[in-house]
């Protein structure tokens, strides 16, 4: 089945900046939303950002202003980019791709971003 592969995640200093891209193994259509989402060690998934179709983005509050979410729509491609990253960003980022009513919902295998010093 189609899924979604992710890179661009390492291991950063404080305050240091990633990007982190997203892409589908096979052609994917009707995108209703993209999300970034990332789990902590011990800690419940959570939602960092989300783009829908129309261009509508939200944030995760802790992230606003330092992360930002953009799609290449030709490349069929997400972004996050991550800047003023601070330890509590550590986590494994999943990238998370479905239409609107989830008939299709695809999902990345996760990659691992570490902000230590």
């Amino acid at each position: 089945q189609v899924q979604l592969v992710e890179s661009g995640g390492g291991l950063v200093q404080p305050g240091g900046s990633l990007r982190l891209s997203c892409a589908p193994s096979g052609s994917i259509f009707g995108i209703y939303a993209w999300g970034w989402y990332r789990q902590a060690p011990g800690k419940q998934r959570e939602l960092v950002a989300a783009i829908r179709s129309g261009g509508l983005t939200n944030y995760l509050d802790s992230v606003k202003g330092r992360f930002t979410i953009s799609r290449d729509n030709a490349k069929n491609t997400v972004y996050l980019q991550m800047n003023s990253l601070k330890p509590e960003d550590t986590a494994v980022y999943y990238c998370n791709s479905r239409d609107a009513h989830y008939v299709s919902n695809y999902w990345g295998q996760g990659t691992q971003v570490t902000v230590s010093s």
